[in-house]
């Protein structure tokens, strides 16, 4: 087990850098869509996803400044998503990270703008060559990226999401199964942190053995993350998480936890961390905070 304590220590830090570098990219956006994608974007989460772009670069010698911009472009994108979630017609949610989600702070017009601005904001700071010497690792970041986020990734998990949820409000039966459900939820979540550690890889020009590496240990921690955040809603408090919770079940949400009990799915997150950190074994002590951030994700309490 891996120096919990060490590591959020760790993950604060470097999410106070990572937090300057969005802060200087958003300050030029004027007016109030600049104000509503600085109240998404800046002054509270975990970083995480950033976090793992950065580590899984430094495995490969790339220093943290050089890896920084992809990792800011996908929370940028991260962000957007969030944005988006929390409108009325998604998950219509009053709260994320204990403030006013944006379209309570602002309006539902302002939110989808500023989410807008956000996704197209990740595209723009990858695309730019400041983010990388080379156009053509650009361009692979851009790809890839736009993969993660896009109908064979996120968007399109959050479509499955969304088509579960609907028959269960049409009072039919909810069908998924348990690899149906999983294969929703590596699209909805697992997508974004399959290209935070893939995207570490490309940065440091890595071969083939370890791309598939990265992207299997990056797959493995979605999927942790995600079983934590459906027992997180099922088990602690608004206060404890920032936004509202006990949701999932009563909108009719396809999780685990719902389908094979809280316990089934504590077995699930505890494989998903085994195979994450296994994902990493050839790399021996380097692969320290990427296995810690595996254990974190399935440990966290917020």
């Amino acid at each position: 087990m891996a120096d919990i304590g060490g590591f959020e220590a760790d993950l604060s830090a470097t999410a106070a850098r990572v937090e300057a570098v969005l802060r200087t990219r958003l300050a030029p956006i004027g007016g109030r869509l600049g104000a509503a994608m600085r109240h998404a974007a800046l002054g509270g989460g975990k970083r995480l996803r950033p976090f793992v772009v950065l580590r899984a670069a430094a495995l490969f010698g790339i220093a943290e400044a050089v890896a920084m911009p992809a990792a800011c472009a996908l929370e940028l994108l991260h962000c957007y998503s969030l944005v988006h979630d929390d409108l009325p017609a998604m998950d219509d949610d009053d709260l994320r990270r204990g403030l006013p989600t944006v379209h309570r702070a602002f309006d539902e017009a302002t939110a989808i703008l500023a989410g807008d601005g956000l996704l197209t904001l990740a595209f723009e700071t990858l695309a730019d060559p400041t983010a990388h010497p080379d156009a053509a690792v650009r361009a692979e970041l851009v790809v890839e990226l736009a993969r993660a986020g896009g109908t064979n990734g996120m968007i399109g998990g959050q479509m499955r999401d969304l088509a579960a949820e609907g028959r269960f409000a049409a009072g039919l039966p909810l069908t998924l199964s348990e690899a149906e459900i999983a294969t929703l939820q590596a699209m909805k979540t697992g997508a974004l942190f399959r290209f935070a550690a893939l995207a570490g890889a490309i940065l440091g020009g890595a071969g083939e053995a370890d791309r598939q590496r990265l992207a299997a240990y990056g797959a493995a921690l979605g999927r942790a993350f995600q079983i934590a955040d459906d027992l997180l809603d099922e088990e602690a408090s608004a206060d404890q998480v920032g936004k509202a919770t006990a949701k999932d079940r009563t909108r009719g949400k396809a999780t685990l936890p719902a389908l094979i009990g809280p316990g089934a799915a504590r077995d699930r997150l505890g494989e998903a961390v085994a195979e994450a950190s296994a994902a990493l074994a050839g790399y021996g002590d380097r692969a320290a905070p990427l296995v810690a951030a595996a254990q974190y994700a399935a440990a966290r309490q917020r």
